[in-house]
C-alpha cells in the first residue's frame, strides 16, 4: 500500500503590536468596557520590541531555527533568557515585522480596500523590495494618500485604522455599505487571513525550489472565514492564497474546525492524495487578528510583557510517496466521535489509544506526541499550565490503565516523551502541526520512528453544539519500499488502450 508523504512545512510569525490595541478581542472590549483602565493606559510599556521577539527562544523554535530539544533543556520561563541571538528568516520561514506586513495586505488586496498613507507607502516600497520572496510586488504598492483622508475614512465611513508606533498609517475601508460579513473590521481580518497564509505558502514553495505550478489542491485552515450576507463563511482563502503564489493549476477550499481544523486538513489532503485524485496537496492557515494579547491582562498582572504578539502561519506540502519522506498512515486516524465523551480521559482514548490499538501499538512505541503546543510562558501566567505536558501526562495515565505502562514508570515515559509547546496561541496554529517540521527530518535523518499528530478543538464556542471535536493521525519513517502494482497495472492498461487506438487507426485508413 502506497502511503502519502510529508514533503516539507514552512512557519511564519509576524511582529504586530500597535494591533494588538486596535484589533485584539481583549483589548477592543476593554476599551468598551473599561475605557480609562490602568491596562490600556500601560499598554504599550508592557510591549516588545521587534528585536525582542526575534530573539525569544519559542519564536525561534517555530520557524525551524532553534531545535525543539534545545528550547527544552532551557530554564523557564523563557521570556527570561535574554541570551538567544536570533534571526529574522530560517529555511522554513520567518518573523515579518509589521511595517512589511501592512505592505503585504496591500499587495494581497485585490478590492483596492487597503490604503496607506503616502510617506509610510514609501517606507514600505523601499523595505520589501529587499525582501526575496516580494521584491517583484512592490509595484502594487500604490503612492499612498493623506493623514487627513485616512482619519476622515475613520471618523464618517467607518473605516478600520492600520497604526505603527502608535501612529496612524493606513486604513481598510468596507467593501459593502452595509453588509456586516464586509464591513472594514471584517475584512481587514480576512485579509490578515490571506496575506500571513501567503507569506507561508511562498517560503514553502522556494524552500521546496518548487514550481507553483505543481500544486493540484490547497486546503486552508485557519479559524477565520470569510463571505458575504448571503453566505457567510462561504470562502474561499484557499483559492485567494494559491492565486498570489502563482499555483496556477490548483483549485482549493476551505477547512474550518476552530482548533482541531489543521489536523483534519492533514487527513484530508493525505486522503487526496492516497486517492490519487490530487499529487500534490498543500495546507495553509492565515493568523488570527482577534487573538493577538489575548491573555495580555493577565500577563501584565505578574509582570510580564505582552507575549501573544505575533501572528502564526504555516503551510505544509503532502505528496506521492517518494520512498524518502515520511509516510502518513491514513489507515491509522484517531476520531474524537459525537458519543465520544468529554473527559479528558475519553479524548485521549479515542485520540490515541484507539488508533494505537488499531495499528497493534502501545503509547510507549510513539516517539513524538504532538498534542496542542501552546507555549507554556503564555498559558501558566493565564491559569492554564503547561498544556503538552499535561496532555502528555494523560496519554501516560491511559498507558497505565490499558496495562502498557507500570504506573512507576509514568513520570519516565512524560520525561522521555515530552517535547515543549512552542507555539504562539493563535488557535489553530498550535494544533498539533508545528512539529511537522521537524518531523521530516526527525523520520528521515534522525532519531525518530513514528509520531501522532493530534488536533483538538471546542465546538462548544460557535455555540451550536456542547461537544468536543479532535482527531489524529500517526506519521512514520519512510521504508523505502514503493508498491509498484498499481503503477505496473497502469502501465499495462496504457499500453492496451494504445494498442487498440493503433488498430483502430489503422482500420480506418484501409476503409
Amino acid at each position: 500500500m502506497n502511503f502519502p508523504v510529508l514533503k516539507a512545512s514552512s512557519y511564519v510569525l509576524v511582529h504586530t503590536p500597535d494591533m494588538i490595541e486596535h484589533n485584539g478581542t481583549t483589548q477592543t472590549t476593554e476599551k468598551i468596557t473599561n475605557p480609562e483602565s490602568e491596562y490600556l493606559r500601560t499598554l504599550y510599556d508592557n510591549m516588545r520590541t521587534y528585536d525582542e521577539v526575534v530573539n525569544y527562544g519559542p519564536n525561534q523554535t517555530f520557524i525551524g531555527n532553534l531545535n525543539y530539544k534545545e528550547l527544552k533543556e532551557m530554564e523557564q520561563p523563557w521570556i527570561n533568557n535574554k541570551t538567544i541571538e536570533g534571526q529574522r528568516y530560517s529555511d522554513k520561514g520567518e518573523i515579518m515585522p509589521e511595517l512589511e506586513f501592512y505592505g503585504l495586505l496591500q499587495i494581497c488586496d485585490v478590492f483596492e480596500l487597503v490604503h496607506l498613507e503616502k510617506d509610510f507607502a514609501n517606507d514600505v516600497r523601499e523595505s520589501l523590495s529587499n525582501h526575496k520572496l516580494f521584491k517583484e510586488d512592490v509595484a502594487k504598492i500604490k503612492e499612498g494618500t493623506t493623514q487627513d483622508w485616512l482619519q476622515e475614512q475613520l471618523n464618517e465611513h467607518e473605516a478600520e485604522g492600520l497604526y505603527y508606533n502608535q501612529k496612524l498609517v493606513g486604513c481598510v475601508t468596507r467593501a459593502h455599505e452595509i453588509d456586516v460579513n464586509l464591513n472594514a473590521h471584517v475584512m481587514l481580518e480576512n485579509l490578515s487571513v490571506k496575506a500571513s497564509g501567503v507569506l507561508a505558502l511562498r517560503h514553502l514553495l522556494n524552500e521546496k525550489g518548487m514550481n507553483p505550478s505543481d500544486i493540484d489542491y490547497v486546503i486552508e485552515c485557519s479559524e477565520e472565514a470569510c463571505g458575504d450576507m448571503n453566505q457567510r463563511g462561504g470562502g474561499n482563502f484557499a483559492k485567494s492564497i494559491a492565486e498570489m503564489c502563482g499555483c496556477v493549476n490548483a483549485t482549493g477550499s476551505d477547512l474550518r474546525s476552530f482548533c482541531a481544523a489543521p489536523t483534519h486538513a492533514l487527513i484530508s489532503a493525505s486522503s487526496l492524495v492516497k486517492a490519487e485524485i490530487f499529487k500534490n496537496v498543500v495546507i495553509v492557515a492565515g493568523g488570527a487578528i482577534a487573538k493577538l494579547g489575548m491573555n495580555g491582562k493577565s500577563h501584565v498582572a505578574k509582570g510580564l510583557p505582552i507575549i501573544e504578539d505575533v501572528l502564526g502561519g504555516f503551510a505544509t506540502l503532502i505528496s506521492e510517496n517518494d520512498g524518502i519522506h515520511p509516510i502518513i498512515r491514513t489507515d491509522y486516524v484517531g476520531r474524537h466521535t459525537v458519543s465520544s465523551g468529554s473527559s479528558p480521559q475519553a479524548v485521549t482514548s479515542a485520540l490515541i489509544a484507539d488508533p494505537l490499538l488499531k495499528a497493534g501499538l502501545t503509547v510507549k512505541d510513539v516517539d513524538v506526541y504532538s498534542v496542542e503546543m501552546q507555549n507554556p510562558d503564555i498559558t501558566k501566567p493565564a491559569g492554564a499550565g503547561d498544556v503538552p505536558l499535561a496532555n502528555l501526562k494523560m496519554i501516560g495515565a491511559i498507558g497505565v490503565l490499558k496495562k502498557q505502562l507500570e504506573k512507576k514508570d509514568l513520570m519516565t515515559f512524560v520525561n522521555e516523551k515530552s517535547i515543549p509547546g512552542w507555539a504562539p496561541t493563535q488557535g489553530h496554529i498550535p494544533s498539533g502541526v508545528p512539529y511537522l517540521g521537524f518531523a521530516v527530518e526527525d523520520l528521515t535523518t534522525g532519531d525518530k520512528n513514528r509520531a501522532m499528530i493530534v488536533g483538538k478543538g471546542s465546538l462548544f464556542l460557535g455555540r451550536m453544539t456542547n461537544l468536543f471535536d479532535g482527531v489524529s493521525i500517526i506519521i512514520e519513517r519512510n521504508t523505502g519500499k514503493i508498491n509498484t502494482d498499481n503503477g505496473s497495472m497502469k502501465e499495462t492498461v496504457k499500453s492496451e488502450i494504445a494498442e487498440v487506438l493503433r488498430d483502430f487507426a489503422k482500420k480506418l485508413s484501409e476503409d
